[in-house]
């Protein structure tokens, strides 16, 4: 698969889990945190992650469970320390504890030669820019953004219109500018078009030209090209070419919807359910696997993922997030074991495959357990040979 135009940058979508303990943010607690590991200096891999459902109107239901899928995978396939794995979710999730956390999190800790992963699951939108940086043939001042907790519509929209405080993609690549290393990913699941369907939930809140960028954002945008030491024209000239670091996968091609599914009993962001399902499987790159999810992703709803590297760089062939020695493929994992019961986390397994009395063994020992039950991509299980939490499974042949 190609790498796709610049406009690719301002995608994705996402979903929701509420279910298995989330390590919200809450920066009143844990700025003094982000502090104290600045000091170290082993290579290190880092994780944002923001998830939106709890929108004031057009609610979403898959976000929370997006990040779950992100953090087990990160934590179980990719070596991720939890403790690593940054959460900002729902009510946390304003313009400001995004950007805060982007800053205090990932600018400020890491380090070059560190991996960084950034996702995001909620609401994008298209917002009018009288004055842009870049001007976009055709697209008339209309800007891709993603939609914090506290984006609503202007009161009495579409009547009457007025500024909104969405993060542009814009300020996007501004903020990935300033990280000190080149191993990033960033992960997309939102759109920007407005609607629904009858087939799946849309991430997307309308916007247009009534709808305007804040003051604010442009002064932020403002100040970074201060921090960064770049002049309007090379940042236009940097946009144009491609993402600022690393890659960016995104769940939809320019002008598309990006949809969240009820998967099994699952609700989840499309793209994210299917990209993290692949890479539990395969020791493979993104060129590879986005064929893959795409092939999954019914025709009729018309929504094609994308990735981009940046220029010049041959990302999309080195492995996913960028490490070189991930865990085993898996099917399933142990996240829990207490006594003779085990928890299950079926990130990498086709659920109507899952049933009670479904028999799950060790990918590279004689471990085994026995499925009791399931709740979306949880499972409790009894131990039948010994398993240690995560012992990364298969279903028996």
């Amino acid at each position: 698969m190609t790498n796709t135009t610049r406009r690719h940058f301002l995608q994705g979508a996402g979903s929701a889990l509420a279910a298995v303990g989330i390590n919200q943010l809450v920066f009143q607690k844990q700025v003094k945190s982000y502090s104290q590991v600045l000091a170290q200096n082993t290579p290190r891999k880092l994780a944002l992650l923001v998830g939106i459902n709890q929108y004031t109107s057009q609610p979403l239901e898959g976000c929370l469970n997006d990040i779950e899928l992100q953090r087990n995978l990160l934590i179980h396939r990719f070596g991720f320390n939890p403790k690593d794995i940054y959460v900002v979710a729902d009510k946390e999730a304003t313009r400001a504890g995004i950007l805060t956390a982007f800053e205090e999190v990932l600018i400020k800790q890491a380090k070059p030669g560190d991996v960084v992963v950034y996702h995001y699951s909620g609401h994008g939108s298209q917002i009018f820019d009288p004055n842009p940086i870049v001007v976009e043939p055709g697209k008339e001042g209309l800007n891709g953004t993603f939609v914090p907790v506290d984006g609503s519509l202007p009161a009495g929209y579409p009547e009457v219109g007025g500024a909104v405080p969405d993060i542009m993609g814009h300020t996007l690549f501004l903020l990935m500018s300033a990280l000190k290393t080149e191993n990033v990913t960033v992960v997309l699941d939102s759109c920007f078009a407005g609607g629904a369907t009858r087939d799946a939930r849309v991430r997307s809140r309308e916007g247009g030209k009534k709808i305007l960028v804040s003051n604010q954002e442009k002064a932020y945008q403002k100040e970074w090209l201060s921090r960064l030491n770049m002049s309007p024209e090379d940042f236009v000239k940097g946009y144009r070419q491609g993402v600022a670091k690393g890659k960016v996968l995104a769940a939809t091609s320019p002008t598309q919807l990006a949809r969240e599914m009820n998967v099994n009993g699952f609700k989840c962001g499309l793209f994210t359910y299917l990209l993290t399902h692949f890479l539990w499987q395969e020791d493979s790159n993104i060129e590879r696997i986005f064929p893959k999810v795409l092939s999954e992703i019914p025709e009729r709803f018309k929504q094609v993922p994308r990735y981009e590297v940046k220029v010049g760089r041959d990302y999309q062939v080195q492995p996913p997030y960028f490490i070189n020695s991930p865990k085993s493929p898996a099917q399933a994992i142990v996240t829990k074991v207490s006594g003779d019961n085990a928890v299950l986390w079926l990130g990498g397994v086709d659920l109507r495959k899952v049933t009670t009395g479904t028999i799950f063994t060790a990918s590279n020992g004689t471990g085994q357990v026995k499925v009791l039950a399931r709740d979306g991509l949880v499972a409790q299980a009894k131990i039948e040979k010994p398993v240690a939490e995560g012992t990364p499974l298969r279903l028996m042949a």
